[in-house]
């Protein structure tokens, strides 16, 4: 029994600690080991490793010559603030990290151990790659994969964090994630590389430009967060989860109330300038709403027009969406309702209560917007919005015009607390181009147009734009102070805690993809 365990315990070691030439080369990279990167997720000392012995039964192309245990990928689970959760981390050391059929596998039985037991999975992709060597088995591997992730949607949540190459088909891991989470000069990830693209179109990139994070982060819209460095965008993956529940059964869970009910905020009176084409900077708003000041922004440099935030409120998680008048004036467009519609649906598959701070001129117009199917996607967020089922409150901040204001959760869409600020505008239009439209004729018979004009804006905007309009017709609950904001939501959101809105029988619905 002696020698026995002797044997045993070394083989185990030699598993853990690796081929050190292989891991001074992950360093030289700039890049962890697959269990270095483990230990900085998890807790200390509550990874429970899972398959550590596997090994690929493969043969041919001389794949019996090499059989490493782990077969490239650390899979297990541990706790993250002492709530559980289910990793997998691949291993570039060993075969590059590629997926074979075994390496599948062992990823395969953490996401039905997740699923099963209601707990985040986490995978941590540094990956060459389909095994070629394994041919068509290495693909169904990534099958089982995806297929368990839309099994897993809405139900638990499910974030991938890109800290290497991820190429081809396993693209589509972190697409199908909830979040993704990219560590700049590092990670990669495409579907094609730079060799097939410069043979199919003639064009050359780096890896980094055709499938860096910051074209991730700021172009395609796929990375949800990017980091300089690998602590760092582990440290944020912790406090994400801190911020979720374990599953959509679960509530996201509280901190302690700190007496928002009651918090007077004058510094919102201050921020929002009473011109409607002024800029400003949403987030402002946000810093003043939220339990300390402290939010996490999601996609924080694509479809800048629109905000998306995790947040607390007197001790509950919220999510919320605000226009930006800081970019393009905080109109929506394609990418923004993308964006918004996506964290919507997040947020009520997970029972996290939506606050909407609106301020939207309308819809970006132009030729562009239209070809791209900005009906379509502006359509995303409206079902997104109407469908969702958790608290919702929205509080016009300024402007609130055309179609824009009703996509935004509005009163008529289904939204449970309608809160506007005495700066609001609700309309069809702006007063100037109202008055262009429906007096066209007389401004061009008038002497003097300009006059007319001002006249005629004045009593638009006195008759149909002023603070109280719409809350007289029954579509803002009320007009409250500025400075109450933060009281009233964190009021709102108490007053809606125990809603329930069951869902009509139906398989699903048809969402505008």
């Amino acid at each position: 029994m002696e020698a026995l365990r002797e044997r045993h315990g070394g083989l185990r070691q030699g598993i853990v600690t690796g081929r050190r030439e292989s891991v001074e080369r992950q360093h030289r990279l700039g890049k962890g080991t697959a269990r270095e990167r483990i230990a900085m997720l998890l807790d200390e000392g509550s990874f429970v490793e899972l398959d550590m012995y596997r090994r690929h039964q493969a043969h041919g192309l001389r794949m019996e010559e090499n059989r490493p245990h782990t077969d490239g990928v650390v899979t297990g689970s541990g706790t993250v603030d002492g709530r559980r959760v289910f990793v997998y981390a691949q291993d570039f050391t060993i075969m590059g990290g590629s997926l074979g059929a075994a390496h599948a596998a062992k990823i395969h039985k953490v996401m039905d151990l997740a699923i099963s037991t209601g707990s985040p999975i986490i995978g941590l992709i540094d990956s060459g790659g389909a095994r070629i060597q394994e041919g068509v088995v290495a693909l169904s591997g990534y099958g089982g994969i995806f297929q368990r992730s839309v099994q897993a949607s809405g139900v638990i949540p499910q974030i991938s964090v890109v800290l290497g190459p991820c190429a081809g088909g396993a693209a589509y891991t972190v697409a199908l994630a909830d979040f993704a989470f990219m560590v700049r000069d590092t990670a990669q990830m495409y579907l094609t590389g730079p060799d097939v693209v410069e043979a199919v179109t003639g064009k050359r990139y780096t890896h980094a430009e055709l499938g860096g994070a910051d074209v991730h982060g700021k172009k395609s819209g796929i990375a949800t967060f990017v980091h300089d460095d690998e602590e760092t965008c582990l440290a944020e993956v912790r406090y994400l989860i801190s911020l979720l529940p374990s599953n959509n059964l679960e509530f996201p869970p509280r901190a302690p109330a700190c007496d928002a009910t009651e918090d007077m905020r004058p510094r919102l009176a201050e921020i929002v300038p009473v011109e409607p084409h002024k800029p400003y900077d949403m987030r402002m708003i946000v810093a003043e709403l939220v339990d300390d000041g402290e939010y996490m922004e999601l996609h924080e440099d694509w479809a800048q027009n629109v905000i998306c935030v995790l947040a607390r409120i007197d001790g509950e998680v919220v999510g919320i969406v605000g226009n930006q008048p800081m970019v393009l004036a905080g109109v929506l467009d394609v990418a923004a309702s993308q964006k918004a519609a996506r964290f919507v649906r997040f947020c009520d598959a997970f029972g996290i209560p939506l606050v909407s701070l609106i301020d939207v001129p309308g819809f970006l117009p132009g030729a562009d917007q239209e070809y791209a199917g900005i009906i379509r996607h502006g359509a995303k967020l409206l079902y997104a919005y109407c469908e969702a089922t958790v608290p919702r409150i929205h509080v016009i901040v300024r402007k609130a015009y055309g179609g824009a204001y009703i996509v935004m959760d509005s009163r008529t869409i289904g939204t449970d607390l309608s809160l506007a600020w005495p700066t609001n505008e609700v309309a069809v239009m702006g007063a100037e181009g109202a008055v262009n439209i429906i007096f066209r004729k007389e401004l061009a018979a008038a002497a003097d147009p300009a006059r007319l004009r001002a006249e005629l804006v004045g009593e638009y905007a006195e008759q149909l734009m002023h603070p109280h309009y719409a809350a007289e017709r029954g579509l803002v609950d009320d007009v409250i102070d500025p400075v109450e904001t933060r009281a009233v939501i964190a009021r709102g959101l108490a007053m809606l805690r125990n809603k329930r809105k069951p869902s009509p029988q139906r398989k699903h619905g048809n969402v505008p993809l």
